[in-house]
């Protein structure tokens, strides 16, 4: 029921996906003015030297005399390629310190343009909560700019764990199965590194689906919402991983076939659905595992059978709907 829940609460609302694509956008159109800032100096410092001209005017005199059929001249093109690179190798070697800063800047943007995108989200999730609890249409950048403060904060703690985990799994599981486990197929490694993909994806959004429903719609402080997320009985962590495993694995699936059918077209409202979905199955899990009431759509209401009554201060804090 879960998904069949989440689909509903997903299409009632769609309107929110244009809105998490324009957001996105323009945060990527920051983002690569900051990421060119950092590499285009990188590069052209690099390009610039007189070991990479040599370099490629050394690639290019070998392939033309190759192509002439000039067999004698091939040698010292060799020779000229052999000691352009190593000085090439050499001069990089030398810029270490510049290197390392750029890397340095590179993930710093990257850091931000995650902190902005987790805003995104939160305010997308107080979007489809407000919808789906009292059916109200919450302007996008009003919502914004209202929860900005938590918003900033929920992201700021949650995006250092998210790069970590993603750091230690993603790179760990790299080297286990196209170093340590070379001797298997390429295919069959590229098979089991994406299913590993998967299962890591999904157990990490296991352990921290409920965390923003519990800050917007349970009311709950940044730090009791973290320590929520993680009290789940074993047949509900179970069901809840094998619900994201699937919804994973179709999103991977539509957003692949987005790029290869459509050249990258399709991508534009695939991703930034999938943002929404997971949001939507957020809020679906979270209002079952409390036993609330909800709109799916604006005719359906989606109630526990059996309410848990409220408390004397959700009853005055206005959550009775």
């Amino acid at each position: 029921m879960k998904f069949k829940h989440t689909f509903h609460v997903f299409v009632d609302n769609f309107s929110v996906t244009y809105k998490q694509l324009l957001y996105r956008l323009v945060i990527s159109l920051i983002a690569a003015g900051l990421y060119a800032a950092v590499v285009v100096p990188m590069v052209k410092g690099l390009t610039g030297s007189a070991e990479y001209l040599s370099l490629t005017e050394g690639i290019k005199s070998f392939f033309k005399n190759l192509v002439e059929g000039r067999p004698s001249e091939l040698g010292g093109n060799t020779e000229q390629i052999k000691t352009a690179f190593k000085g090439l190798l050499e001069f990089i070697a030398g810029k270490t310190s510049n290197i390392a800063l750029g890397v340095l800047g590179i993930l710093l943007v990257q850091f931000i343009k995650k902190f902005f995108d987790g805003i995104g989200n939160y305010t997308t999730a107080a979007v489809i909560n407000d919808k789906m609890a009292l059916r109200a249409q919450s302007p996008f950048s009003v919502t914004l700019i209202h929860n900005l403060k938590p918003a900033a904060l929920y992201s700021l703690i949650y995006v250092p764990i998210n790069l970590v985990y993603s750091i230690i799994c993603y790179a760990g599981m790299f080297y286990i199965i196209f170093v340590l486990m070379s001797f298997l197929f390429l295919p069959l490694r590229i098979f089991l590194y994406i299913v590993f993909m998967v299962v890591a994806v999904s157990f990490k959004m296991v352990f921290t689906t409920d965390w923003l429903p519990a800050i917007i719609r349970g009311k709950s402080g940044q730090r009791n919402a973290f320590v929520y997320t993680f009290k789940r009985k074993g047949k509900q962590t179970l069901n809840v991983l094998s619900n994201y495993i699937v919804l994973v694995l179709l999103i991977f699936s539509l957003n692949v076939a987005a790029v290869l059918c459509t050249f990258g077209a399709g991508a534009l409202l695939t991703i930034p659905s999938s943002y929404v979905i997971l949001v939507c199955f957020e809020f679906v899990n979270y209002y079952d595992r409390e036993e609330l009431k909800y709109f799916i759509d604006k005719k359906t209401i989606i109630k526990p059978e059996k309410e848990k009554p409220l408390t004397r201060e959700e009853f005055f804090r206005g959550d009775s709907d």
